[in-house]
């Protein structure tokens, strides 16, 4: 047992983690967006490649067996579940876990913030993450389109360019992994060449991703076409990640099924595809665009401070 009894931050951060709490719930409510409460452990997991799963064993009361359950690294299946169901616009505050991830601004556990706008596409999206942020003081956000801030960095673009003058561009900028694949190099470049551009400017919003980071956002047809997804950039740190949702049943399983394999070629565990999600799709998901914002980041950024757990009551360190 090593570290402090004490909290990691001040009972100053503390304050105003709760007051954090406050405005959230008070911006929430006045557009009438429901405050909602989704399991935190699931028979299945999160089956992209770039995370690692929490999981434990339950036991079954009648029958002894052991079973695996999945903590969330997002309450984001449960949620569009609900959204399927009839629930209009929701919220959650709740706690996300994430194995492998530790730093100056990672937790194993750690608290998001994730809505769900009825009829909004991820431009709208945008606009009201923008509105909350001005309520916490951030300036006006800057937007850029993904092909943009990544021609301005790497002279590629980043749809059409070949995967092996991708490739090249990364192992010149510290990529050691021998087998990877379109989506690996992009996300390596832009955490590399383009992210760290973002510093010292106003909050910004990357938006229209390339199709091989769709993740779960919808498909526009545009020549090439483009993932209706935006990621938010403070001070040159991702805090929000957000999407025009998919609605299609059988898209979203192949492409659950597809990072399956991903998982797979790369010596990963396959993990369990949430099949009540693609239930739920198949009965109708109402056109909607949701947000993913790490709380704990947030406040880094309205406090001044440089350590995740800095802002955490208890880091990993002192659980």
């Amino acid at each position: 047992m090593s570290g402090s009894w004490q909290p990691s931050a001040t009972l100053d951060i503390i304050r105003q983690r709760s007051e954090l709490h406050k405005i959230i719930r008070r911006f929430m409510e006045e557009r009438n967006i429901m405050e909602v409460e989704t399991p935190i452990l699931s028979r299945s997991g999160n089956t992209d490649p770039n995370l690692v799963s929490l999981h434990t064993q339950l036991l079954e009361f009648d029958t002894n067996n052991s079973l695996p359950f999945y903590l969330n690294t997002s309450p984001e299946f449960a949620m569009k579940r609900l959204v399927a169901s009839g629930s209009g616009s929701i919220y959650q505050i709740t706690k996300v876990f994430r194995d492998g991830e530790k730093g100056r601004y990672h937790e194993p556990e750690f608290t998001m913030i994730e809505w769900y706008r009825i009829g909004f596409d991820h431009h709208a999206l945008m606009d009201e993450s923008e509105k909350f942020l001005l309520q916490l003081g951030f300036e006006k956000c800057d937007r850029h389109t993904y092909v943009d801030a990544f021609e301005s960095s790497t002279g590629l673009n980043p749809h059409t360019a070949e995967t092996k003058k991708l490739y090249d561009m990364a192992v010149n900028n510290g990529l050691t992994q021998s087998k990877s694949n379109r989506r690996t190099i992009l996300d390596f470049l832009f955490s590399h060449c383009i992210a760290p551009g973002l510093k010292g400017k106003n909050p910004i919003f990357i938006y229209d991703f390339p199709v091989c980071q769709a993740a779960l956002a919808r498909i526009r047809n545009d020549d090439p076409p483009v993932a209706e997804r935006f990621e938010l950039f403070i001070d040159g740190l991702e805090i929000a990640n957000g999407f025009h949702e998919l609605c299609d049943a059988k898209e979203q399983l192949t492409r659950f099924q597809d990072e399956n394999i991903m998982r797979i070629n790369q010596g990963l565990v396959e993990i369990p595809i949430d099949h009540y999600l693609i239930e739920a799709l198949k009965q109708g998901l109402p056109d909607c665009a949701g947000i993913a914002m790490g709380f704990d980041r947030l406040l880094m950024k309205t406090t001044g401070m440089d350590t995740i757990s800095n802002v955490m009551v208890f880091g990993h360190d002192r659980c």
